[in-house]
């Protein structure tokens, strides 16, 4: 068993951090990290299509979390909603070339659904301006479709961490007018993602900057050697499939998480033992 913990830690060490993604290592970061590739999207935007993009956030968590926590946000979306108003206008700030004095315009859209409409104004050139929806959903199909006209295709328009991923989320009725407003050709496209997700076991990071996703894998089973980032695939245009990140973490990480912890246990006992 010792032998299994060996080689998965040799696998970390001898898998330069440099060669991995690097994911951000605090909020401050993910902030100027999505404003960058936010802004490339938008810079490379083919001429005459409208500036539309997705944005997913990983907000982090508030500060009274504990580890113990099964559920760090209780309050869900309304409990998120202050902390995600501040990102979302620090972004739209970052984003914009000139942006105007006057503070980043906001209105609610949906109380019951924490949606909100945000508008950050250019100092110089009404084009300029970009406007953010916060955890649309499937609720505010109108909305948006209403607010995409109003912004027009001069200026950018961003979902902002939205509550839906499919057409097949907005129920048959509004199925084929979800696919007009959203995701059909030349809709939304991704402006920045910093995902999170559990494949066979492990903790996969998904980052994407405009214009490649990346993965890798956290290990942290031993504390000695801290977390790890093991790269899962190179910088790739495309969102990685679950079944791809799967075959791929079975290629690279071959002893599960589980069984790389009982290894840990064998070569150094119980952690209240060391």
């Amino acid at each position: 068993m010792a032998s299994v913990l060996l080689s998965s830690l040799l696998l970390c060490q001898l898998l330069d951090a440099s060669d991995c993604l690097a994911i951000p290592s605090s909020p401050s970061e993910q902030t100027s990290r999505a404003i960058a590739s936010i802004r490339s999207a938008i810079a490379s935007q083919p001429e005459g299509t409208p500036t539309r993009l997705y944005v997913d956030y990983l907000i982090p968590l508030p500060p009274e979390t504990q580890a113990e926590d099964i559920d760090p946000w209780p309050g869900g979306l309304a409990q998120m909603y202050p902390y995600a108003d501040d990102i979302v206008r620090d972004i739209l700030r970052g984003v914009v070339d000139d942006p105007s004095e006057k503070e980043c315009s906001s209105q609610v859209l949906s109380a019951p659904d924490c949606c909100g409409f945000f508008v950050q104004e250019s100092e110089s050139d009404p084009k300029g301006d970009v406007a953010a929806i916060l955890f649309p959903g499937v609720d505010q199909l109108g909305d948006i479709e209403r607010i995409d006209k109003m912004v027009g295709a001069d200026r950018t328009l961003i979902l902002f961490n939205r509550q839906f991923s499919r057409p097949a989320d907005f129920g048959f009725v509004n199925k084929r007018k979800s696919n007009d407003v959203v995701f059909g050709e030349n809709k939304f496209r991704w402006g920045f993602a910093f995902q999170e997700l559990a494949c066979r076991g492990e903790d996969v990071k998904l980052t994407f900057e405009h214009p490649n996703w990346s993965s890798c894998v956290i290990c942290d089973e031993d504390v000695d050697l801290g977390s790890r980032e093991v790269k899962v695939f190179d910088p790739q245009p495309d969102r990685p499939t679950y079944e791809d990140l799967e075959t791929k973490i079975n290629e690279i990480l071959p002893e599960p998480l589980w069984m790389r912890k009982m290894g840990e246990v064998g070569n150094k006992g119980f952690k209240w033992e060391r």
